[in-house]
């Protein structure tokens, strides 16, 4: 029967082990260092819970950062990588116990001077990623809980963002990269247009949703069907929206440097137009 050898334990929580299959590896599991010896055997099919870290860069990481934080943050980050493998069903990049951990740790030290970081994409975070928002939202309630803390609401969005990163296999920078580019276009639109979108509107919704799955399709490599008879009305009916829409394109294009399909601008001119009807419709009830 299969069992993993105790090389050191880091603390209660945490154990580096020499696996059959994988060497050596880091094991997290709640209590699994309790009481253990070097060369102690542990049977696998006695651990409920266990994480591997086979990447052996991970381990190093995971071994410096293991003695600069709390056992109960261990644990708490472990239940709730838990969490999101059991809701999401999907496997999940093992840097997340690292870079959710350092980042946790770290919103704690900042929480505690009483520095404040505020998240400007907090929005279009939550509508571009509903289902991590939302385990997030879980993960912040359960640190604040465990932890005694008071973590602002600005951390789900960054929380959210890391467990985006882990499921979809991407590096953080990229999906924060994203979350940014969205936000900087709204920013655009509403700059150009001289109109706030209501953040809980469903204009603001679909004019996110939008935009998140132009840069979905371009990361997929996607071809969009070219409507050659659509684009001609809508450069013809909304001059102005059209031109937004092509200088939304260019911004895309400059900061993912991948090309945009010409037939996005039309799809993204009739979100625009209804948009600015919206607009007008606002300002005609205010007169």
């Amino acid at each position: 029967m299969s069992s993993i050898t105790v090389a050191k334990v880091l603390n209660n929580n945490v154990i580096i082990a020499e696996h059959p299959q994988h060497a050596e590896v880091v094991v997290i599991g709640k209590g699994i260092g309790f009481n253990r010896k070097t060369r102690d055997r542990i049977n696998l099919s006695s651990v409920e819970k266990m994480f591997i870290l086979r990447s052996q860069e991970e381990q190093e990481q995971y071994k410096q950062l293991v003695p600069q934080v709390d056992e109960k943050l261990i644990e708490v980050v472990q239940e709730i990588v838990l969490h999101i493998m059991q809701s999401s069903r999907q496997p999940l990049n093992e840097h997340i116990h690292i870079a959710l951990t350092d980042h946790i740790s770290f919103a704690i030290r900042r929480s505690e001077q009483h520095i404040a970081i505020h998240n400007p994409f907090l929005y279009e975070t939550r509508e571009i990623y509903p289902e991590e928002y939302s385990l997030a939202e879980y993960a912040v309630e359960r640190i604040n809980e465990v932890m005694e803390v008071t973590l602002p609401p600005d951390e789900i969005g960054f929380v959210a963002l890391h467990i985006v990163s882990a499921l979809s296999n991407r590096h953080i920078s990229e999906v924060k990269q994203h979350s940014q580019l969205i936000g900087d276009m709204v920013g655009l639109v509403e700059d150009s247009l001289e109109y706030r979108i209501p953040r809980e509107s469903l204009d603001y919704s679909r004019l996110v949703t939008h935009l998140r799955f132009v840069l979905e399709r371009l990361r997929r490599g996607e071809t969009v069907r070219e409507t050659s008879s659509l684009d001609g009305l809508m450069k013809r009916e909304y001059p102005e929206m059209y031109m937004l829409a092509w200088k939304l394109t260019k911004v895309i294009e400059q900061r993912v440097h991948i090309p945009v399909y010409p037939a996005e601008v039309s799809y993204l001119t009739i979100h625009l137009q209804r948009l600015a009807q919206k607009k007008e419709d606002e300002t005609g009830m205010e007169e």
